[in-house]
């Protein structure tokens, strides 16, 4: 009798497996992604201050929230145009919802816009609210060291361009919040920071030095948007420029 070959154990029973799945199990089909709807807009907003003066110009353009959002809770809002919805979230979390595509259009400061870069996004407009100032802050009446300089901010990219384009070397100190502690408590040198009256920076012993940027609250677009949903995109960032320019009120042209 000729020699049989015999599959070892654990192969036999991978080809079993193989033969089970093919006759089995039927073939599987592949759905097809979400894709963008052409239909509709979602505008993101920033929380605080910016949505306070962002709420009067919309309303000057004609787009109406279709309750109180600073009484709300819900993060995703109707409005008086069927096919705008606002949606409200922090300003640091804008340019992503924008850049990937969840938000359509987006009212972010644009010391995000610089912080975040914006090769994601269009910004085609200058809203002209929330204007401020990034500066450099350093204790009173003091002097700066010789050297490499402790810089404390959250804005670090923003502060690491900055400081390249000065020849200065530095050691950056990421903080979140309560930055003019920094100087006092010998955690940094310096600080980069929005300024606005300046009045809390003298309250804790610092003075405004350099402006790296004049700031204000700008209109972002997803590119795929701007494309796909172009004249919806057009007519809403059409009423902001109008709105923007002290044009009259254009809600009845909107509703």
């Amino acid at each position: 009798m000729g020699n049989l070959a015999i599959a070892p154990p654990d192969q036999s029973k991978r080809r079993i497996a193989l033969l089970l799945v093919n006759c089995c199990i039927p073939a599987l089909t592949v759905t097809s992604l979400p894709t963008m709807s052409t239909s509709s807009l979602v505008i993101a907003l920033t929380k605080g201050r910016i949505l306070r003066e962002t709420l009067p110009l919309f309303r000057r353009a004609g787009i109406v929230p279709s309750e109180e959002i600073t009484s709300s809770r819900k993060l995703l809002f109707d409005t008086n145009l069927p096919n705008v919805k606002l949606m409200v979230i922090r300003g640091s979390d804008v340019p992503t919802y924008v850049e990937f595509g969840s938000a359509d259009m987006g009212v972010a400061g644009k010391d995000l816009v610089l912080e975040y870069g914006c090769e994601g996004f269009y910004e085609p407009l200058d809203l002209r609210i929330a204007v401020c100032r990034l500066m450099t802050a350093q204790r009173n009446g003091e002097d700066l060291p010789t050297g490499r300089l402790r810089v404390a901010t959250k804005f670090t990219n923003i502060a690491k361009r900055y400081f390249a384009e000065q020849g200065q070397q530095i050691e950056l100190i990421k903080l979140n919040g309560a930055l003019e502690l920094a100087p006092a408590m010998g955690l940094a040198d310096v600080i980069v920071d929005i300024v606005d009256s300046g009045k809390t920076l003298n309250a804790n012993g610092l003075e405004a030095k350099e402006t790296i940027a004049e700031i204000s609250s700008r209109l972002i677009v997803n590119k795929a948007a701007m494309k796909i949903k172009h004249a919806l995109v057009t007519d809403v960032l059409n009423k902001l420029k109008y709105a923007v320019n002290d044009g009259q009120d254009c809600a009845s042209q909107s509703v």
